[in-house]
């Protein structure tokens, strides 16, 4: 395996880092305290082929693999994880099904608007009663001749206010039969089709995240991704790869966190000296420095798995837990290593801590994960 960055990954790297500087960093913290998603962000993200890093060049795509994808994610994140949760759901859910799942016509009609981010997308499987429970979804659709009618709603919606498309999971069989969904691609504005409340969050707040609301909302058959009925099937599979994207983000979090609690451990003085010098922050940061190192392993791991077509079913579930879990650690240790100023907005420590918590809950909790890889370990 890889260990070393490739020419391409180190050239994504340094592109995001300059980026970065000039066009996020100034503003995130007025986005992060009035919630705005910056929209003009990812238009230039889009310029630079990262907002269809996975899409091949064909269809306007950068046609780059996982492990590029990877870097790009955790590049980002490391500034701010609000960009990064938005680029890696706009590549990896509503871009990666119709990637996966499109037919020639429907991957021509729309990745190439995806993929520059003249359209933005959302992706919408979580309703507000099945959140792990998927497989119980009360959005219901029902065919009406060559279209679909759908009603129903959808929560925690990435971008569901300010996306040009959606693919929404619909049910159009018996409750809890897992071949009882189907994915339908649509645009707006369609009738019916329209967002709801917006979310106050915690963290990762420059990321938009609200209700979907489909009422007697009317869908074109051709607008189905797939078969009939194999929406779920299709929704796992993407997530196998979504989960890869969230350890990426997890770690691009983690390694910010760590890098801003070494630096200010060196910077800040107590007792005549450094306070890196007080064994009792050299090993939080010797714990920060490990952990981090195994959770890009097996981040990298199962990047290279899905980039080589294997099964990266355990492997994605392994690396998002782990990575998720070693954020919420790393951000809480840099916390106290910043101590009182570690609680203020003045210093980077409380947002990496405010942001790190939803890499253990979004696209599977971590309780998902351990079901996940007990099952595959257990078969």
């Amino acid at each position: 395996m890889q260990l070393t960055l490739t020419e391409n990954q180190q050239m994504i790297a340094d592109m995001i880092r300059d980026f970065g500087a000039k066009s996020i960093k100034p503003d995130m913290m007025k986005w992060d305290e009035s919630q705005e998603f910056p929209i003009h962000v990812f238009k230039e993200l889009g310029n630079l082929g990262l907002m269809g890093v996975l899409v091949p060049q064909e269809y306007g795509g950068s046609g780059f693999g996982y492990l590029e994808y990877v870097t790009a994610i955790a590049e980002l994140s490391k500034i701010d994880g609000s960009i990064g949760l938005s680029m890696a759901a706009h590549n990896s859910l509503c871009t990666g099904h119709i990637l996966q799942f499109g037919n020639e016509e429907q991957k021509k009609k729309w990745l190439p608007k995806l993929a520059s981010a003249e359209w933005i997308g959302a992706w919408g499987l979580t309703e507000p009663n099945t959140g792990s429970d998927a497989g119980n979804m009360r959005t219901v659709a029902v065919r009406d001749g060559d279209h679909w009618t759908l009603n129903g709603a959808k929560n925690f919606i990435t971008h569901g206010k300010s996306s040009n498309i959606a693919v929404v999971i619909a049910r159009t069989g018996e409750v809890g039969d897992s071949h009882g969904m189907t994915a339908f691609v649509i645009e707006k504005p369609t009738e019916g089709f329209s967002a709801g409340r917006k979310e106050d969050k915690l963290g990762m707040r420059a990321s938009e995240t609200t209700e979907l609301i489909f009422e007697d909302c009317r869908v074109p058959h051709e607008n189905i991704l797939g078969e009939v009925d194999e929406g779920f099937i299709q929704s796992m599979k993407v997530l196998d790869g979504g989960r890869i994207s969230i350890a990426a983000l997890s770690l691009g979090i983690a390694q910010g966190a760590y890098e801003a609690a070494l630096a200010y451990s060196k910077e800040r003085h107590q007792f005549n000296k450094p306070i890196s010098q007080f064994q009792g922050i050299a090993f939080k940061l010797a714990d920060m420095a490990t952990e981090i190192e195994a959770a890009a392993l097996l981040t990298y791991r199962a990047a290279a798995m899905k980039d080589r077509g294997e099964n990266v079913n355990k492997e994605s579930a392994m690396a998002k837990l782990y990575a998720s879990e070693v954020s919420v650690r790393a951000a809480n240790e840099a916390v106290q290593i910043f101590g009182g100023y570690g609680y203020t907005k003045d210093y980077p420590a409380e947002k990496y801590y405010r942001d790190a918590k939803l890499c253990t809950i979004g696209e599977g909790t971590s309780e998902i994960q351990k079901l996940v890889i007990s099952r595959a370990v257990l078969k």
